[in-house]
């Protein structure tokens, strides 16, 4: 075995852990997940049935991953954030009668390549966080996020972007609609309310 789980964690049988990864006391990985190499997830994390996560993820004390919930390489989910996967939870069904796992639609959230969700988000399904986003903390997600989008509030709304660094980007003064990170050099052009990076920047 060529990772580390403690003895209080509960892995099953069926989940496949990365090289490298730890999972840490009283975590829960459930049936078919997959979590891939470098992996850290903290006291108390849980990840649902079939749940994909990439390489180099951190999920923190008591994060919430439920099915069918996918993370990119590089995702950092905060303590105590929440993926949610039903669009109108209830324990029963109009007629009083106890719901089952076949009588709802599991619809999960998407975080893709490098983003991160601060302490005690909330992202309530189905939407997708873009990459290099970040959510700030105790903000609940509602809408889709752009990449290098930041978001506060409930419901979170943006309100600036972020570069790779996790830097608010500054809006250069001779050149609206680009912007570039204080910390590495990087520019990027926004368009049509989306971001995308530039190959030149001194950081990429």
């Amino acid at each position: 075995m060529n990772y580390r789980v403690q003895p209080t964690a509960q892995v099953d049988e069926s989940a496949e852990i990365g090289e490298g990864s730890s999972v840490w006391d009283l975590a829960q990985i459930r049936e078919g997940a997959r979590l891939g190499e470098g992996c850290v997830v903290g006291r108390g994390a849980y990840v649902g049935t079939g749940v994909r996560i990439g390489d180099n993820v951190k999920l923190q004390n008591y994060a919430l991953v439920y099915e069918p919930a996918e993370l990119g390489d590089g995702v950092f989910v905060g303590p105590a954030v929440v993926l949610t996967n039903d669009r109108n939870p209830r324990s029963v069904g109009p007629e009083g009668r106890q719901k089952r796992g076949g009588d709802w639609e599991a619809v999960g959230v998407t975080v893709a390549e490098g983003a991160s969700l601060g302490a005690r988000s909330v992202c309530v399904a189905p939407l997708r966080i873009g990459r290099w986003a970040m959510v700030a903390a105790g903000a609940v997600v509602t809408h889709d996020v752009p990449d290098f989008g930041l978001v506060v509030g409930v419901p979170a709304r943006r309100v600036g972007w972020v570069g790779r660094s996790g830097v608010s980007l500054v809006e250069r003064a001779d050149e609206p609609g680009v912007w570039e990170c204080p910390e590495t050099g990087a520019l990027h052009d926004e368009a049509g309310g989306a971001l995308t990076e530039r190959t030149t920047g001194r950081g990429l």
